[in-house]
């Protein structure tokens, strides 16, 4: 197995990543640890975010004490120590008792590489701040993203940008494209970061509720006659099925363009092109799963099982190598 940093690192990294640590410890040389750093940083506000046992406040202020110290504003080093005892998922509480350790990475980089990962960690940061302040304005009722706007600036910022600064990392370091293509290769890359938030967005609409965020807009469930505490009860599903299947349809146009985007990487780039493939896959299956499902319902959660992943990985594997076998499994 490939080492990314170290043992202790690189343990939080796959506890706290999951399935996409196969992606990430399959990057190519050049870019594995850049990508994996930046993916910690970022998991890291956003643990930071989601942290139930932390009033808003609270949590803005570890946000932005942590985006000082990320930027390089600050010498002094976050205390999460607190934060870290909420989390239920151990390595998300080791990840921020280490955050000193996780920062002190940045500086391996070149100056170029260092600006480019604070750039993309500070879009994400300032989504996340946006997040918090949007939800906890003391509305009554369950606060909600307002419009589809809305909706797309926040997948942008938490995870678009992700799909940037894989590219530009790409760019820098394992091969060149056409200018005329540059505008293109970027925009598949930003939808491609799109989509895998907008499946954990469709995915997860029981658990955000609980924290009482609504990431359905409320103008879009208003035209269907719904609220977001509507959203609380399972038996709506049918109602609700008609404008979920619009976000869904989205995210599956999104999902084409990150297809499109693996269609754009020179077929050398084995690893690479694989480490995309690996999430697209498994988003395409997921979204399938989820046309058919009561994602209203808290008790049954869709989840790619990890016998369908490890089916996945070989299927990769084994077309990778070829054109022809790659394109069928992208597009079937």
């Amino acid at each position: 197995m490939s080492r990314i940093f170290n043992s202790d690192l690189d343990s939080i990294l796959e506890g706290t990543s999951r399935s996409f640590y196969l992606s990430l410890k399959e990057l190519p040389r050049e870019i594995r640890k850049q990508v994996s750093l930046l993916y910690m940083l970022a998991r890291t506000s956003d643990t930071i975010a989601d942290s139930e046992g932390g009033e808003p406040e609270d949590l803005m202020q570890a946000l932005e004490s942590y985006n000082e110290f990320t930027q390089g504003n600050s010498e002094e080093i976050p205390d999460l120590e607190e934060l870290s005892k909420f989390q239920s998922n151990i390595s998300e509480g080791l990840l921020l008792k280490n955050v000193g350790k996780v920062v002190s990475n940045i500086s391996q980089f070149s100056e170029s590489d260092q600006e480019s990962i604070r750039n993309c960690l500070g879009i994400i940061i300032g989504g996340q701040i946006l997040d918090l302040n949007r939800f906890s304005s003391g509305v009554n009722g369950i606060p909600s993203i307002e419009e589809n706007d809305e909706l797309d600036d926040y997948a942008y910022r938490v995870a678009g940008s992700v799909g940037e600064f894989w590219t530009q990392m790409s760019l820098d370091h394992l091969f060149k494209i056409k200018e005329e293509n540059e505008a293109e290769i970027f925009e598949n890359g930003v939808r491609f970061g799109k989509a895998l938030q907008m499946i954990n967005i469709l995915r997860d609409i029981p658990a955000d509720l609980e924290l009482g965020r609504c990431y359905i807009p409320r103008r879009s469930l208003d035209e269907h006659g719904m609220s977001p505490s509507d959203l609380l009860d399972s038996s709506k599903m049918e109602s609700f099925r008609p404008l979920y299947n619009e976000y869904l349809d989205l995210t599956d146009q999104h999902l084409d363009s990150a297809v499109q985007y693996i269609e754009m990487l020179p077929h050398s780039q084995f690893r690479l092109r694989g480490s995309c493939m690996l999430p697209v896959i498994i988003g395409k299956k997921t979204v399938s799963l989820l046309r058919g499902r009561n994602v209203l319902d808290p008790e049954k959660k869709v989840k790619i099982s990890r016998s369908e992943v490890k089916e996945v990985v070989k299927k990769v594997i084994m077309a990778v190598p070829f054109k022809g076998s790659s394109k069928r499994l992208l597009r079937e």
